[in-house]
């Protein structure tokens, strides 16, 4: 069973018994992404014993804890006896990640071979490496560390350098759950798996690319959060530049992390804005209006909302990548909440072919679009073919597959090559380093006020200038 989700059987893990000690157990993400995702690794490897350890500042008993855990792998749909499992062995420690005689308790509470999940704000990292620094640490302990990791490139910077003076890279894992998307990694199979698309992968045939990632979801009551990020680091920054990387990095020799990881920071080096200039970057946020029938009201008038900070709920980006390969092709990443009927996918429009005369040209002028869906992972081909009524009449039909269902959701997966000690899909401090650089200039214009602040009515695909 757990070969088949890429976990090796518990005694590879290290150990048979595992802890997790979870900085920040209180949080939304503790209960809605984490707790489930764990679950479901626990369900599948069963000859792992998970001791989950919460906490947080804010005291809990035991009880308590367990019974969030309970609550929260059963809203998830684990296994009734993986849920009971879990929740028997779980403990609460209070604890102030800056004190590090605090910190020290927490990693003595773990039974087994401790993974120290920080669940908390960018802020925070800095506090927990000066902590680790104080400790004589158990020599196999793995930090992962929730993005956003740093809250810019100066802080991104330090943090690098606090985390390194603590453990090395193999055991810092600094978390983009997007990279646990079948989808994503799975653009490395779809590019070099095929010679049809490896052949043609480059400006020579591509005229643009789309990596758009849009919900019908507001900010639903993460206010706190989202006013100090927005969708440009929320999304941007972090999950959509590693589908960016995936897309546009050159063929690694094998799919190995170090292999994987240096040609992402190879070619995110090469990633700049469109003519370096900071206005091709687009901002908006969302006014009252329907969702699927759901009311949002105005961005300004949730909860909890400043309307003076200027946070935008929609962003977009319009990047070059100075490579050979792919000179001259804009690369479009945008995300936005409240969007209806949103777009996920990566689609890669490629150029068009001029028919022999005799051929009357397909409506448009549009060529190939080859659309890789980053939610359920479809995958389709728009083509031009020959009509059915006139052979010498020329068409646009869909090519569509779909590829069997992840045994694994992205958050799981991610945490079982925690446990299994494979690094691919943790981001590499130098890849963090290049996605906080891409992105300064706009940052910077933004908080200048050189950008318009554009608005869109909740419900609808974005603002109608765009």
């Amino acid at each position: 069973m757990t070969e088949q989700i890429g976990i090796p059987e518990a005694a590879a893990l290290g150990s048979e018994q595992r802890s997790i000690a979870i900085l920040g157990a209180g949080g939304d993400l503790t209960e809605r992404l984490l707790l489930p995702g764990l679950g479901r690794v626990a369900e599948l490897a069963r000859d792992l014993e998970l001791t989950l350890i919460g906490a947080a500042r804010t005291p809990q008993t035991d009880e308590e804890w367990q019974g969030l855990v309970r609550r929260s792998l059963e809203a998830a749909g684990v296994a009734a006896h993986t849920v009971e499992a879990l929740a028997s062995r779980a403990r609460f420690v209070a604890t102030d990640a800056s004190d590090p005689e605090q910190l020290k308790a927490l990693l003595d509470a773990c039974p087994s071979t401790p993974v120290l999940y920080v669940a908390l704000p960018p802020a925070m990292g800095h506090k927990v490496a000066a902590s680790l620094a104080e400790l004589d640490l158990p020599e196999e302990l793995v930090v992962a560390i929730e993005k956003p990791f740093g809250e810019d490139l100066d802080d991104a910077i330090a943090l690098n350098a606090a985390f390194a003076k603590v453990l090395p890279e193999s055991r810092l894992w600094r978390i983009d759950h997007f990279l646990g998307n079948a989808t994503v990694l799975g653009m490395l199979g779809l590019r070099f798996g095929n010679s049809l698309f490896e052949a043609s992968w480059s400006a020579a045939s591509i005229e643009k690319v789309e990596i758009v990632y849009d919900e019908t979801l507001g900010i639903e009551g993460r206010a706190a959060f989202y006013e100090k990020t927005g969708a440009l680091r929320d999304m941007l920054q972090s999950h959509l530049l590693m589908v960016l990387a995936l897309t546009t990095m050159e063929r690694p020799d094998e799919v190995a992390p170090d292999e994987v990881h240096a040609r992402m920071a190879e070619v995110l080096g090469a990633v700049r804005l469109w003519r370096d200039d900071p206005s091709s970057a687009r901002r908006a946020r969302y006014t009252e209006g329907r969702v699927d029938g759901r009311f949002f009201p105005s961005y300004v008038d949730e909860p909890d909302v400043d309307p003076e900070t200027g946070t935008e709920t929609l962003a977009q980006l319009l990047l070059q990548v100075d490579t050979p390969r792919w000179a001259g092709v804009p690369f479009v990443l945008r995300s936005g909440k409240a969007i209806g009927d949103p777009r996920r996918e990566v689609a890669i429009h490629f150029r068009a072919a001029t028919p022999p005369r005799g051929l009357q040209a397909a409506e448009g002028d549009a060529g190939t679009v080859l659309r890789i869906g980053l939610k359920g992972g479809d995958v389709s081909l728009d083509l031009v073919v020959n009509s059915a009524d006139e052979l010498t009449d020329l068409e646009r039909t869909t090519l569509t597959a779909q590829p069997g269902a992840a045994t694994l959701d992205p958050y799981a997966q991610v945490l079982a090559g925690i446990l299994q000690g494979d690094t691919l899909l943790s981001v590499p401090g130098d890849v963090a380093e290049q996605c906080w650089r891409i992105i300064t200039p706009v940052l910077s214009a933004w908080a200048a006020g050189d950008a318009p602040l554009d608005e869109y009515e909740a419900g609808s695909a974005g603002p109608e200038s765009w």
